[in-house]
């Protein structure tokens, strides 16, 4: 009984650990976080931390793994009860603007922050970085495609296009609210993929 309470102490300060790195990462990117750092953020020694980690590297890893953990819950999950194609894409979409818009990190969308830091460079972040993110393409696309099959949307639909576009809007929500001081940045990206993925105004 010992043992189990001991190794659920162990996974809820990992988990505290990790939440703090992304909480630190929304606001300074991704390098800023350190072992040094975070023992301080945490008040635990840079031996407790390193005990849990390893490496910096690792820590990092799984920042962004907690990350699309949070968009698989608040996104990919709460969608699943919506038929395919468009009903769904329609969902995927309202789901995916209100969580840029309120990711429960301080500094914004923390997926967005650390896209911009590593698409440019070698290295396991970046290869978990493209995995995350090709698999919610993916999505998409699939999504799209049921949706031409369906008839919701026309045959010409060119489905990389749409992909590109709605991404596009998502990623610029975070520098809207918080640059900019937009309120109404998720519902303008919302109206923005509905006019992209071409849904007739009657469909709501």
């Amino acid at each position: 009984m010992a043992g189990r309470a001991s190794a659920q102490a162990a996974l809820e300060t990992r988990r505290s650990v990790v939440k703090a790195a992304a909480d630190l990462a929304s606001v300074e990117g991704l390098d800023s976080v350190t072992i040094g750092r975070l023992a301080e953020i945490v008040q635990m020694s840079k031996s407790g931390v390193i005990g849990q980690f390893r490496t910096k590297e690792t820590l990092q890893l799984e920042t962004v793994g907690l990350v699309f953990s949070d968009f698989r819950t608040r996104v990919w999950e709460t969608v699943k009860r919506f038929p395919r194609g468009l009903p769904r894409l329609l969902a995927a979409c309202d789901a995916w603007t209100e969580y840029a818009a309120d990711p429960g990190y301080p500094g914004g969308c923390l997926m967005t922050q650390v896209t911009y830091d590593y698409d440019g460079r070698d290295g396991a972040v970046h290869e978990r970085l493209l995995e995350g993110r090709n698999q919610w393409r993916e999505t998409l696309r699939a999504d799209l495609t049921a949706a031409v099959e369906t008839g919701d949307l026309p045959e010409d639909t060119d489905i990389e296009s749409v992909v590109f576009g709605l991404e596009s809007l998502a990623s610029f929500i975070t520098p809207a609210r918080l640059l900019h001081g937009d309120t109404r940045a998720a519902d303008h990206a919302y109206q923005g993929m509905r006019r992209i993925i071409g849904v007739p105004e009657e469909v709501r």
